[in-house]
């Protein structure tokens, strides 16, 4: 009678711990096929990212292909091939490019957009990818002290324009704003306004490569912080590890220098 409980109990506790290695294989099974799947998903996705249409040499029109082209642009393609993202771009401008993240209606956005304070409310950024900071810039012949009881142009949304509010009181200018680059550009060249406040190295591009004929009446680039890809707050955090793994190679491997050195710096 003993033995035969004894190998009754044997086969019960045979059977329990059969039963239990199927239970958890079947959870780990689960799990790892619900991690797959996410694996797989992350892979297809096609992210939708936004960028301005007009802020050479970061992002630009190349009328001899019909296609933007830039310092930016430079940078996403190479992070992207680096990571394997992939991605459509739309060069719909500044202000429309921060509303379509902030909506949802883009994934991300790449645009010359300097990192503040401000802005970290309402997006998350990667790593810096660019330092820049604002510089005054009017026709030849133009000082600062001229600037009283005129107007100076900037762009809305822009840090420039937060740069042009906080020194229109030193200088006693009022501030007309435009959408885009070249807006403001032909302000001032036209008269409409006296001056115009930009990126220093966007309106040093422009410059340079004869687009405009202003100058740059100002002292060195002032406010300098760094350009960031953008996110909206709390979306697509693993977008932003991509793109700061990306940026991380890329600068190793000599690419970013390469991309920087096309475009003159």
């Amino acid at each position: 009678m003993k033995k035969t409980l004894a190998l009754i109990l044997t086969i019960a506790m045979i059977a329990s711990v059969a039963m239990l290695a199927g239970c958890g294989s079947k959870k780990d099974a689960g799990t790892a096929t619900e991690a797959t799947k996410a694996a797989e998903a992350d892979a297809a996705k096609t992210y939708v990212i936004y960028s301005d249409n007009a802020f050479a040499p970061f992002e630009y029109l190349d009328t001899a292909s019909n296609s933007y082209v830039g310092v930016d642009m430079d940078i996403m393609a190479a992070i992207a091939e680096d990571q394997g993202i992939k991605y459509e771009m739309h060069n719909e401008g500044f202000d429309a490019s921060m509303g379509a993240v902030q909506s949802g209606q883009a994934d991300a956005m790449i645009a010359g957009m300097t990192i503040t304070d401000e802005r970290k409310a309402t997006f998350d950024f990667s790593d810096p990818y660019f330092d820049d900071g604002q510089v005054i810039v009017a026709k030849e012949g133009t000082k600062l002290e001229d600037l009283k009881g005129k107007t100076v142009a900037a762009k809305t949304s822009t840090v420039g324009g937060e740069y042009a509010e906080s020194i229109k009181d030193q200088y006693g200018f009022t501030i007309n704003y435009y959408e885009g680059s070249d807006n403001m550009y032909q302000a001032v060249l036209t008269g409409t306004d006296a001056a115009c406040v930009e990126d220093f190295s966007v309106i040093g591009y422009a410059i340079k490569t004869g687009q405009v004929k202003l100058q740059i009446i100002s002292d060195a680039p002032a406010n300098v912080k760094g350009y960031g890809f953008a996110v909206q707050k709390g979306k697509n955090a693993e977008l932003i590890e991509k793109f700061n793994a990306g940026l991380k190679d890329i600068k190793a491997n000599g690419k970013y220098q390469e991309i920087l050195a096309k475009y003159g710096y």
